[in-house]
């Protein structure tokens, strides 16, 4: 059920920071093997007492967690079955979740007598709206694939025969983009959802010069005057 032991981290971990920093990589996809996306933590690692254990544990996936927004490169959470607990907050942590119709979503922390972890409390309320945020962390109740597209939590539902090749064509489109004006897109929705609408603004400016810095922006502007479609290197 690919729940987050410390291999599995270790790997993700490994896997993720040699796609960021390959520049032939322009968009990743964290999808799961089998019929779960990702079952949550894994309970034979995080059943610990002491206080101190508990907080360390909790920074060292704290700071792997923190890393996916510093990806500058589309992220795409392509979650194929049950995203439950941690599961539930790594698939929030992406740029764009989609799921298989097969997918279930659950914060399942109430029935440990845990609370929400890897920034849930954060991503949640931003996806759905603080009131069903409050629903779905206080009753525990699950949510098909269809009331997750509903309610904002997912952008896209495919059925389970397409959803490889339907996520593949997103992330196809996405690698084809201006892979450097995507990544400092994502930094101003960042800025866009904490900060104020003048430092947004003042963000804007600096980071739009420095797209129109890039070999792509020459690239989409000689495109769109000789009206064909761009071919961005991502550069």
């Amino acid at each position: 059920m690919n729940a987050l032991s410390d291999a599995l981290v270790e790997g993700l971990v490994s896997a993720l920071s040699a796609a960021a920093g390959d520049p032939a990589v322009r968009c990743i996809v964290i999808t799961g093997t089998g019929n779960a996306f990702c079952a949550g933590g894994d309970l034979d690692v995080i059943v610990m007492s002491d206080p101190n254990m508990v907080r360390d544990y909790l920074r060292r996936m704290q700071a792997w967690a923190a890393s996916l927004g510093a990806i500058e490169k589309p992220l795409i959470g392509a979650v194929n079955g049950a995203a439950v607990g941690a599961g539930l907050s790594l698939a929030l942590l992406a740029d764009i979740v989609v799921a298989s119709r097969q997918a279930r979503f659950q914060a399942a922390f109430p029935r440990l007598g845990a609370v929400p972890d890897l920034g849930l409390a954060y991503t949640l309320p931003r996806a759905v709206g603080h009131p069903v945020a409050n629903d779905l962390l206080l009753t525990n109740r699950t949510l098909t694939a269809e009331e997750a597209l509903a309610l904002g939590l997912v952008s896209r539902v495919f059925d389970a025969d397409s959803f490889d090749r339907s996520v593949l064509e997103i992330a196809g489109q996405l690698a084809k983009g201006p892979t450097r004006a995507l990544g400092l897109t994502k930094r101003l929705l960042a800025q866009g959802m904490t900060g104020s609408l003048h430092s947004l603004l003042e963000i804007e400016a600096a980071t739009q010069a420095l797209a129109f810095a890039t070999d792509d922006f020459s690239a989409g502007v000689a495109a769109f005057k000789e009206r064909r479609q761009p071919r961005f290197t991502g550069a």
